[in-house]
C-alpha cells in the first residue's frame, strides 16, 4: 500500500516521531510512506483537523494513496472530519486491539489517532504495537473468522450506501471556499507527492489550475 501521514497543527511537533515509527512498521509490511505533514508547528502551511479530512479525501479519492494515517489530540475530531467527506471511511483508534479490529472487521482506509490524550510514557511503544497489528493481515480477514463472510457483506453494504450520501469530491472541490482548499494543498511537499500518484485528471488539473 502508499500510506499518507497528516498531522495537523496541535500535534505537529509530533510528526517525526509518529513518521519513524509508522515507516518502520510499514517497511516491515511492504508499504510506503509519504509524509504529508505538518513537519512542525511552525510550519508555513496550518493544517486543520478539517483540513486533514479534505485531504484525506483528495488521496483516497485519486488514488495517489490507499490508506491515510492521522489524527489530533483526541483523534475525535480527525475522525469525524474524515468521515465526512466521499471515499474515506476511518476508524478511531487507540492501540493495537483497535487497529487489528478495525482492519480485519470494518476493512477501512484511514484510522484518526489521540496524540495527546493518553500520549505519555511509553507512547511510543503504543505506535509500534498498533501499526504492527494494522498491517499484520490484508484487511477485511474478519474477527472471528468464521465472520468474515457477513462482516464483508456489511462493507459492501456500507460503502454503496456512502456513495449515495456523499456527493462526488470534484462537486465538492468547486463549491468549497477556495481559500480552504488551497490553503489545504499548500504542503512543502504536496506536489512532489501527490502528482505523480494521483489516478484522477480531473481531480488533479483542478487543483493545478488554483
Amino acid at each position: 500500500m502508499k500510506i499518507a501521514l497528516i498531522n495537523e497543527n496541535s500535534q505537529a511537533t509530533k510528526n517525526a516521531q509518529i513518521y519513524e515509527v509508522l515507516n518502520e512498521e510499514a517497511q516491515k509490511a511492504g508499504h510506503i510512506v509519504f509524509n504529508y505533514g505538518m513537519y512542525s508547528a511552525e510550519d508555513d502551511v496550518q493544517l486543520t483537523y478539517v483540513k486533514n479530512g479534505l485531504l484525506a479525501s483528495i488521496l483516497l479519492t485519486t488514488k495517489a494513496v490507499d490508506f491515510v494515517v492521522t489524527g489530533c489530540g483526541t483523534g475525535q475530531g480527525a475522525m469525524l472530519a474524515c468521515n465526512s467527506f466521499p471515499n474515506v471511511l476511518c476508524g478511531h483508534i487507540t492501540d493495537a486491539v483497535d487497529a487489528y479490529l478495525f482492519g480485519q472487521v470494518n476493512d477501512g482506509n484511514c484510522i484518526a489517532m489521540p496524540f495527546a490524550q493518553g500520549f505519555g510514557w511509553g507512547a511510543e511503544i503504543n505506535l509500534h504495537y498498533t501499526f504492527e497489528k494494522l498491517f499484520s493481515e490484508t484487511f477485511g480477514g474478519g474477527y472471528p473468522k468464521e465472520r468474515r463472510e457477513p462482516e464483508q457483506r456489511n462493507k459492501k453494504i456500507l460503502d454503496q450506501v456512502k456513495t449515495v450520501t456523499h456527493r462526488p469530491l470534484i462537486e465538492i472541490l468547486k463549491e468549497i471556499d477556495q481559500d480552504f482548499l488551497k490553503e489545504t494543498i499548500a504542503g512543502d511537499h504536496f506536489a512532489e507527492y501527490f502528482y505523480p500518484n494521483c489516478q484522477d485528471d480531473e481531480i488533479a488539473n483542478y487543483l493545478k489550475s488554483l
